[in-house]
């Protein structure tokens, strides 16, 4: 299916090894570091459109579907998160794109850049989480929660009720950088049917995810520029969590040798469409230490 992503962006489809096309999303010149940005659970590559039309000033860009997403081909197998990191390393193997990558993943974005960078370490350059899922966010009860929230948002989406999904996934509405027709592409591919079953199927493996999530954080991350951009406004129901999330971040970046946490104060969980500004920075940082490090690397030589 083609879907028009808005001016700057162009539209791509990837044939992977099984035969399924993923409808990427690219922006962007230059010789890279080719930033690849990785939703959350539910969102399909158009709410990145913002983020990744900024950031193509400055460097090469690519988000896409996930399968079932927009214009991607569903995936008859289980959409586990191994799966999903199966189908980005396929992606990137099919554009031939050999070099070292900048991973962006908010929400259960992070999970799959972290899985995906634990795979390759070779392959990545640097990482920026963007107020992504941790292990603690998802015990069994609120692993069930959410996967009920996403059949639940499926059945609003079927009949018609696209601006409650809206209301409830962007409380606070879109930053003031985000032109309406932007945001109107981004609710064009997130506020309907198929993205909220989409995001059921994922949400069904939440649960066994969960070790495989563990595992990862106290194993670490590949000893790149990273940076870990944390909501912090306090939402109704995450009194208590939202500290714990924003401490986990700090230590899990406080282990990494070139990691820091960006708090922003005026952001829920939605920081990319909320308060795109401070995601942009981090990117940018990261591009930049990405290139000093490659500069230095290729003057030792």
């Amino acid at each position: 299916m083609h879907l028009d992503p808005g001016a700057g962006l162009t539209e791509r489809f990837v044939t992977i090894p099984d035969g399924r096309k993923l409808r990427t999303v690219v922006a962007g010149e230059g010789p890279g570091p080719l930033v690849v940005f990785e939703a959350g659970m539910s969102a399909p590559a158009a709410t990145w459109s913002h983020t990744q039309h900024a950031m193509s000033a400055h460097t090469r860009t690519l988000s896409y579907d996930r399968a079932g997403y927009g214009g991607s081909d569903e995936d008859p197998a289980d959409r586990t998160l191994e799966r999903i990191v199966d189908d980005l390393t396929a992606l990137l193997e099919a554009i031939d794109e050999v070099d070292p990558v900048i991973l962006v993943g908010h929400s259960w974005g992070g999970p799959i850049v972290r899985l995906f960078a634990d795979r390759h370490p070779d392959r990545v350059a640097g990482l920026v989480f963007v107020d992504a899922t941790l292990a603690e966010a998802m015990p069994p009860h609120n692993a069930r929660i959410t996967a009920w929230s996403m059949r639940l948002m499926g059945l609003l989406a079927r009949f018609g009720a696209q601006r409650l999904i809206e209301r409830t996934s962007l409380p606070h509405g879109f930053g003031p950088e985000i032109t309406d027709e932007r945001a109107r592409i981004m609710l064009r591919d997130y506020a309907c049917h198929q993205a909220m079953h989409t995001g059921a199927r994922e949400a069904k493996h939440i649960g066994a995810a969960n070790p495989t999530m563990r595992r990862l954080q106290e194993k670490g991350t590949p000893p790149v520029p990273t940076i870990s951009v944390q909501g912090g406004r306090v939402d109704r129901g995450m009194s208590k969590l939202r500290p714990l999330l924003n401490q986990k971040a700090a230590v899990l970046m406080a282990a990494v040798p070139d990691g820091k946490v960006v708090v922003v104060h005026g952001a829920g969980h939605a920081v990319p469409q909320e308060k795109p500004g401070p995601v942009h920075d981090a990117v940018l940082e990261v591009v930049d230490k990405a290139r000093r490090g490659k500069e230095r690397q290729a003057t030792r030589r």
